[in-house]
């Protein structure tokens, strides 16, 4: 009997939950090559039940193409490896299938290198006129000979739930190949393709092949669910910040897998970012990582438990990734690991999973000022978000509770928002700016980090911009001394704003007084403005002097925020409400996390505490409790303020007001 047969056979099979539903899961891949010998050799009912049974997932992502091109199972449609000795997939089939778990496969889409060797007029061809070895075009074929019909395969094969398909948006690039020219000289007119930023076309044919790749990914998403009403698709980081666009593609959910080195700090970004998108999302943590010149290995489960805290204290789902051998067993150190931080996660899932903010403040990821500045399709890999990433850890350092939107989500939602910050962008959509003077007007709060920002709202600011911004080497003077702020600085006069920060040619602050930062009143809101790189340069240094400078221009701004917390700068703080309306206040210890190059791995975060909360609440609560734990704290309510000690917080927890 046919393995794949057998697999949808299996009797006495649980439902496993659909995607939107699901919290934790597993991923698995091996890219299958050329190379291989032994794939499939030790795959076992009993290992995998193993795993399911104690770590419990909702579902797994397994194997099935990788970017080499090859499939891990008897493809039919393109090119099975042929080191393929056992059908892995139909064993994982037939055992999830028992479990009630659901099986998602990992398959890579615009990057398959074997198909681009097999047919090179595939491949995507570069500005030179070189062909791509990994990158097929999606202008060409591959996606109606191979990616389609395959994907029919496999799906049909296994009766999965989904797929999780890799190399996609930030493996597409801008493409010259034949059928791509043809497509821009009919789309502008136009029989020549520019091929530098400073061709006057160029971010007209960068949005050109942006638009391609979202109209090939609607193209087989379309197909897949036609095919197979119910089956769950998502295109790896597509409508995340790779990609900030408006949702069109009616994919199932989000997701991606973030750096598996600088892990916490990426997924503090993507995790606010994806909670503000409206749909049902995840993260992927990889459960392994290495050192210079190392080989891989696993990462502890206290490393991984701190990751997945930043994912679950936005809302969303959590995925381990993995791999097994390439004989497919799964060996008892991962058991070990995904075991425990599975436990983590289940113990917070009823006060985590798809809650929603309760917002605070607002920090613009600028999807205009990027299709501008980033030359690649959706690969923000060249510090187009250093500044936005600078503000953010500012933001958090000061205890703030912080959600990332792009103006296509912020726009009908502004007001929802005390404060609204912008870092460094250089462009915005006439409508979105609009829209932010008038938030201005009718009471809201704008703080503008840089001096590009700055000249966009030049008008509400009560300044008068002299000249054009110049590179200045800068002594910033800030509540604890001077610090080094060198960059691209602008010069004002005043025109009805106040002074509130200074910048000096040295430290010797008895000369050379320059304005740095401004607070104005603009109708019935406020605006502050920073003009020199003050973002940017916390990233860069992370300087606690200049964390309390922008502290000091947010006081200033938004001075009863709902809550406040008397922590450690490494403590990140979220105001949420669950998903049956529950208040509960999220606290991350980042103490100690990894820094990619040096310290890779841990396995120890020191407690921080007491840590003293002070929230804002209209009505005296019934209850205040330390979850998961259930510990009571001490508290008190008084004139609209609950004050609340939280004794020690290891990794993360929750404060549950009832």
């Amino acid at each position: 009997m046919d393995m794949a047969a057998e697999a949808q056979e299996t009797p006495n099979h649980k439902r496993s939950l659909q995607r939107s539903e699901s919290f934790f899961g597993l991923h698995f891949d091996l890219h299958p090559n050329a190379t291989d010998t032994e794939l499939g050799a030790d795959v076992s009912e009993e290992n995998i039940a193993e795993l399911l049974d104690r770590v419990k997932p909702d579902y797994v992502q397994y194997d099935c193409k990788g970017h080499p091109g090859y499939t891990g199972y008897p493809t039919k449609v393109g090119w099975p490896s042929p080191g393929i000795v056992k059908d892995s997939l139909a064993v994982w089939r037939k055992v999830t299938r028992e479990k009630g778990v659901g099986l998602y496969i990992h398959y890579s889409g615009v990057w398959d290198s074997k198909a681009i060797e097999e047919h090179p007029d595939w491949a995507r061809i570069d500005a030179e006129g070189k062909r791509d070895p990994n990158a097929t075009s999606v202008f060409g074929p591959y996606v109606d000979r191979l990616l389609i019909p395959q994907l029919k395969e496999v799906i049909a094969a296994y009766d999965l739930d989904g797929a999780w398909v890799d190399g996609e948006c930030w493996r597409a690039e801008l493409d010259y190949s034949p059928e791509a020219l043809k497509a821009w000289q009919k789309y502008s007119g136009k029989n020549r393709a520019p091929k530098s930023p400073a061709d006057p076309d160029w971010l007209e044919w960068k949005m050109f092949q942006r638009q391609a790749f979202e109209n090939y990914l609607c193209h087989w998403v379309d197909a897949l669910h036609e095919f197979r009403p119910g089956v769950q698709l998502t295109s790896n980081w597509m409508y995340t910040t790779f990609a900030p666009k408006p949702v069109v593609a009616h994919l199932d959910f989000l997701s991606g897998d973030y750096s598996p080195s600088l892990s916490v700090d990426r997924a503090r970004v993507e995790a606010r970012y994806l909670a503000s998108t409206g749909k049902p999302w995840d993260l992927m943590a990889w459960g392994f990582d290495r050192g210079r010149e190392q080989g891989w290995s696993l990462k502890s489960a206290v490393h991984l438990q701190q990751e997945a805290a930043v994912v679950l204290m936005q809302g969303g789902g959590f995925q381990v990734y993995n791999t097994p051998t390439r004989r497919g067993y799964i060996v008892p150190a991962i058991i070990d690991q995904l075991e425990q931080v599975a436990r983590f996660c289940r113990e917070r899932q009823s006060l985590s999973f798809r809650s929603r903010t309760v917002p605070q403040v607002a920090l613009l990821l600028s999807e205009t000022s990027l299709w501008d500045r980033m030359d690649r399709v959706f690969s923000p890999w060249a510090g187009e978000y250093d500044e936005l990433e600078g503000a953010l850890h500012t933001l958090l350092e000061l205890h703030y509770s912080v959600d990332i939107l792009a103006e296509h989500q912020l726009i009908s939602r502004i007001r929802e928002f005390p404060l609204l910050v912008i870092p460094e962008v250089h462009r915005l959509e006439p409508d979105f700016q609009k829209e932010v003077v008038s938030y201005v007007e009718n009471g809201g709060s704008l703080l503008l980090l840089g001096e590009k920002s700055a000249r966009l709202f030049e008008p509400l600011l009560g300044v008068k911009m002299v000249g054009e911004p110049k590179p200045i080497s800068a002594e910033l003077a800030t509540p604890a001394g001077p610090v080094s702020l060198n960059g691209r600085w602008q010069e004002v006069e005043l025109a009805g704003a106040e002074p509130i920060g200074f910048r000096y040619p040295t430290r010797d602050f008895r000369r050379g007084q320059v304005i740095a930062a401004t607070i104005a009143s603009y109708g019935k809101g406020k605006v502050a403005a920073v003009y020199g790189p003050i973002a940017l340069a916390f990233f860069r240094s992370h300087h606690p002097d200049l964390r309390q400078f922008i502290g000091s221009l947010t006081q200033s701004l938004f001075p009863s925020p709902a809550v406040t917390v008397e922590a450690p700068p490494t403590v990140d703080v979220a105001l949420r409400r669950t998903a049956d309306n529950r208040l509960t206040l999220h606290l991350l210890n980042r103490t100690g996390f990894p820094v990619p190059d040096r310290y890779n791995f841990i396995d120890y975060v020191p407690q921080v505490g007491p840590i003293q909360v002070k929230l804002a609440l209209e009505e005296k609560p019934q209850k205040v409790v330390w979850m998961p734990e259930g510990t009571r704290l001490r508290w008190k309510w008084d004139k609209g303020y609950l004050y609340a000690i939280i004794p020690a917080l290891h990794i993360h927890g929750i404060l549950l007001v009832d």
